[in-house]
């Protein structure tokens, strides 16, 4: 008998394949699900770091919201403003027109006052010539006044003897005359000083009446002292006088232009 027949064999009994099999497919569905947790450990762990960078995204978002209502905030200010002054500006131009119309109604009463005035004084004026040429026309025709003699017939011959001759301004002859000069001339072929303007001779000699005018009277237009216009009375109903440029020196009756006053120099 052999030395080792009486020890016993102690191998480790063999796996089955499909035991092997099995452990080997345990042992990789842990490891799959070892990796998958990991990699979801990973994916968790990473996530914050994710939306750390997203917040500067968010924060611009944010600045751009509030610049947009700080603009629109502004527009709205500026828009009440404009608003605003709008309205104050009808408002100064509804009180500037009021006001306007308050004046244009004072001056137009003031024109129309004025009107009637002046339209009254020219009818009174009518009135008042349309008397003097009545009185004048009887003057004439009671033939008081109708002979000249002595230093008036000379006047008188003078005075017609320049008819036909020229007005001009500030003229004394003897080839044109303004209506003082020629009243001047007149008198000086007799010897009487008279004054050059129509103003002085409307207050020489003694102040007559319309209705009882002599040859050689000189006649005034406008108040004694401001007279415009003189002339020579003639004698029945009729004065010589240089009227203007468009007539000149003219004859004419006294209802033609009746004059204001007369003064007597003879």
């Amino acid at each position: 008998m052999s030395h080792t027949a009486h020890i016993r064999s102690h191998r480790k009994p063999r796996r089955s394949a499909s035991s092997l099999a099995m452990r080997t497919g345990v042992a990789g569905g842990v490891l799959s699900t070892l990796a998958v947790a990991g990699a979801s450990s990973s994916a968790n762990a990473a996530e914050p770091v994710t939306q750390t960078l997203e917040l500067p995204t968010l924060t611009a978002d944010l600045a751009a919201q509030a610049a947009k209502s700080a603009d629109a905030t502004q527009q709205a200010a500026a828009n009440y403003q404009l608003r605003a002054e709008r309205d104050a500006a009808a408002a100064n131009a509804a009180k500037q027109a009021k006001a306007d119309l308050a004046e244009a109604k004072q001056k137009a009463a003031a024109a129309k006052k004025s009107a009637e005035e002046a339209a009254r004084k020219e009818a009174a004026a009518r009135a008042s010539r349309s008397a003097e040429r009545t009185t004048l026309s009887a003057t004439s025709d009671s033939g008081s006044t109708s002979t000249a003699t002595g230093s008036a017939a000379s006047v008188i011959s003078f005075v017609k003897a320049q008819i036909g001759k020229s007005y001009v301004l500030g003229a004394s002859g003897p080839s044109a005359y303004d209506c003082s000069g020629l009243v001047q001339a007149a008198f000086k072929e007799i010897g009487v000083s008279l004054p050059r303007v129509s103003q002085d001779q409307s207050t020489s000699g003694t102040q007559v009446s319309l209705s009882n005018l002599q040859p050689g009277d000189i006649l005034y237009w406008g108040s004694a002292g401001s007279a415009y216009h003189v002339a020579v009375y003639v004698g029945d109903g009729m004065f010589v006088g240089a009227q203007n440029p468009s007539t000149g020196i003219v004859e004419k009756p006294l209802s033609y232009d009746p004059p204001t006053g007369a003064v007597r120099v003879l």
